[in-house]
């Protein structure tokens, strides 16, 4: 790993953030938009975001889910690498159980073939989906052997992306291209750098893991709240020093929603929320418009699960949103917040990012 990798892990603060400032985007599909218009707001964001002085990019693996259009990280990234020029772009994350180590490799070596210098590779060990899609993904229905074997997995990633087999291995001639081994070859001129792996996380494996390996962690508060301090705390207890860091790392995710009046932000969280509760009881869709959520009958059960799913989606005026990350920040000790915007529209989701570093006094362009 170069010297400067720390570097490109650790942002900078702008403004009045109390940290860096980054988006996670799970490409949402509103009723009555399609995928193409979801990806076309990512760009929108994305060079938002770059303009506004945001420090990475990330996209989430999704599968089988109508609402989600972030099934290939990779093919989003590359995409997103075409429309921006400083930005870090990466996965939030790749779920390594669903792919072979190389392939993975090989995509996210490409990438920083296309943009130098800015790609992350987020790893998650979850499917990212139900149970019969992870089957379908993996052309296997032992899951859990994908789960547990997720260390190993990512052992044998990181010595591709380092091109590093021992001598004697079988792999020790395989070679994940574009990636090192262009560098040592007779001529080349290819740069030996490699993006930086992150492990992500919603409980304390990943977190044990990172810290074990020295690595930076993400961990999934925007959907699993309750273990955010534990999973820190147990990151930071298991930290060792690496080649990576020598110090820990740790963003954390957030759902967080602007909008230029509070009643606005309700109704936008509301809609988010309704799709959670189709997602929860086995009903995935589009997103639900605001008007859809407000004339729908929820049952006293699904009321209790949007007010406790709610309860954890910073949302409101742009001072509110500020005030509840300043707070959140202060609760968790976070290195960086990654903030995701989930509404029907692309519109909502923009506006959102705009108010926010409006609030935070985050550059804007020249």
């Amino acid at each position: 790993m170069a010297a400067d990798a720390a570097e490109e892990i650790r942002g900078t603060a702008q403004g009045t953030a109390p940290v860096p400032l980054s988006v996670l985007d799970l490409v949402t599909v509103g009723a009555g938009r399609t995928a193409t218009d979801a990806l076309r707001t990512s760009v929108d964001i994305a060079r938002l975001a770059e303009t506004r002085g945001f420090h990475r990019y990330w996209v989430a693996e999704h599968h089988s889910m109508p609402g989600v259009a972030s099934s290939s990280p990779a093919v989003i990234l590359a995409h997103l690498a075409a429309h921006t020029d400083r930005i870090r772009l990466g996965s939030g994350g790749v779920m390594l159980p669903n792919h072979a180590p190389l392939v993975i490799a090989e995509q996210f070596g490409t990438l920083e073939a296309m943009a130098p210098g800015r790609v992350d590779l987020g790893l998650g060990r979850a499917p990212g989906t139900d149970g019969a899609t992870a089957a379908a993904l993996r052309r296997t229905d032992r899951l859990n052997e994908g789960a547990d074997d997720f260390p190993q997995q990512l052992a044998e990633l990181i010595r591709f992306l380092d091109d590093d087999f021992p001598d004697g291995h079988p792999y020790r001639r395989i070679h994940a291209v574009p990636g090192p081994v262009q560098a040592t070859s007779p001529g080349g001129v290819q740069s030996a750098h490699r993006p930086p792996v992150w492990l992500l996380g919603s409980s304390g494996f990943s977190a044990r893991l990172a810290g074990t390996l020295g690595l930076p962690f993400a961990f999934a508060h925007h959907f699993s709240a309750q273990n955010t301090i534990p999973a820190l705390d147990l990151y930071r207890e298991s930290f060792r020093p690496s080649a990576v860091l020598d110090a820990p790392y740790a963003l954390i995710g957030v759902s967080a929603l602007a909008a230029d009046d509070e009643k606005e932000a309700r109704r936008q969280v509301l809609a988010a929320a309704l799709n959670m509760v189709r997602l929860r009881t086995g009903r995935p869709g589009l997103v639900p418009t605001p008007e859809e959520a407000e004339a729908y009958d929820f049952s006293p059960m699904e009321r209790e699960f949007v007010q406790s799913w709610n309860a954890n989606v910073i949302h409101g005026t742009a001072d509110e949103v500020r005030a509840g990350l300043d707070d959140l920040h202060k609760r968790t000790g976070a290195d960086e917040l990654m903030l995701t915007a989930n509404a029907h529209g692309g519109d909502a989701r923009l506006r959102s990012y705009e108010l926010i570093a409006d609030a935070y006094g985050l550059p804007t362009p020249a």
